[in-house]
């Protein structure tokens, strides 16, 4: 067996960066991004009002002070003219301030009689001014690779960016194996059990900016495996799930080597999740990533969010790195850990972590009502309550 980090760095070290395409920008949320932008404008492209008011010379804003009302500025239609002493304009927020203006009077701060107004005492401190290109200039970098979030898209806009350069999405052959499953809907028989693994991390992956198809399922003889890979040779990367052991049924890794895949390790010291494969399908095959996750439910989920997540954001041009780990207090003990890394599922709340008593591999239950994934590394000792933890958020 190896360790989580050593079956990281061999899973990384298999991943080949995709290509680029050009999307439109309403469709980059999601996406990473692959080339540098650059602004083509200021923001804002002009000094504008931060409030709802009457523009003036700063100097001349003292309480009491009176100035004759000469027009108004409104977002998209600016006052023309030039504010001189003793004037004032009609300014609302978004608008852009008249030449000649240093500052912005509250309109709670002012009385105004016809085109008169009067400032009143105390008034607020101001300016209430935002200058141009205080949120960026023409020419600032927007810098690549980067997962884009909605605030990242309405940056772009904001730079006039009608379209974005982003990596490909890497597409993900799901291929479930074993003669006692079925597809959700339909009616098992007395010794069979719904597919559910498949769809979990169809999901999961979908999140994570793939694009996962789920094969039909896999049974447990070697010319139904064969046609399985046969049918994913077009994609990036291939997970199989259930069929990694070394039982008579558990054909995946022999007829995979026999379809020529290389394969890198297989076993991880961790749990949920041992029986974890990694290699790479035959040129014949296409020459796509493959891993192997156990059937486990809880075991291939936990697996799905300890290395495939890292490989889908390696494919798009992320760091190669783990899956960023939060910390927080265990609200009860722990008991020391043995010689693999475990991951446990929690209950995460403002107070912090609670363990759940049954970590068996089995039960979806538990991982559905589980917000965190406590990373307790291979021989911890036991933890006491208020002890701060890393852990893995799903």
């Amino acid at each position: 067996m190896i360790s989580v980090e050593a079956a990281l760095d061999a899973l990384f070290a298999l991943v080949r960066p995709l290509g680029t395409e050009e999307v439109p920008l309403r469709e980059a949320a999601g996406r990473v991004m692959r080339a540098d932008v650059h602004a083509f404008r200021d923001q804002p492209p002009f000094p504008g009002s931060a409030m709802d008011g009457y523009a003036v010379i700063a100097e001349e804003a003292q309480p009491h002070a009176m100035f004759r009302v000469i027009g108004e500025s409104a977002a998209g239609r600016r006052f023309e003219g030039q504010v001189k002493p003793g004037q004032a304009v009609r300014i609302f927020t978004g608008a852009p301030v008249p030449e000649g203006a240093t500052r912005v009077v509250l309109q709670e701060d002012v009385t105004r009689t016809g085109d008169i107004i009067t400032l009143t005492d105390p008034l607020d401190a101001g300016p209430h001014i935002r200058p141009a290109g205080v949120d960026f200039r023409q020419g600032d970098t927007f810098a690549a690779p980067r997962l884009l979030r909605p605030a990242d898209v309405a940056l772009l806009a904001a730079m006039n960016q009608p379209t974005v350069t982003v990596s490909r999405q890497p597409t993900v052959a799901l291929i479930s194996t074993g003669d006692e499953l079925v597809l959700p809907g339909e009616d098992p028989g007395p010794d069979q059990i719904v597919a559910s693994n498949t769809f979990g991390l169809e999901a999961l992956f979908r999140t994570l900016g793939a694009r996962p198809r789920i094969l039909p399922i896999a049974r447990d003889t070697r010319a139904s495996l064969e046609s399985a890979f046969h049918l994913a040779a077009d994609a990036d990367l291939v997970v199989t799930i259930g069929g990694a052991s070394v039982g008579d049924h558990d054909l995946v890794g022999r007829v995979a080597g026999e379809l020529g895949m290389e394969q890198s390790f297989y076993k991880v010291a961790m749990r949920p999740g041992k029986p974890l494969m990694a290699g790479r399908m035959w040129a014949d095959l296409g020459g796509a990533m493959m891993i192997g996750l156990p059937g486990n439910p809880v075991s291939a989920m936990v697996c799905g969010h300890v290395f495939a997540a890292p490989v889908l954001r390696a494919f798009q041009g992320l760091a190669r790195e783990p899956a960023p780990l939060a910390h927080a207090p265990l609200l009860a003990p722990l008991p020391a850990n043995g010689p693999r890394m475990h991951y446990m599922r929690a209950r995460l709340s403002p107070e912090g972590l609670r363990a759940f008593d049954s970590q068996d591999s089995s039960l979806l239950s538990i991982l559905s009502e589980a917000g965190a994934l406590i990373q307790r590394p291979p021989h911890a000792p036991a933890a006491q309550a208020g002890e701060i933890l890393p852990y893995l958020p799903i």
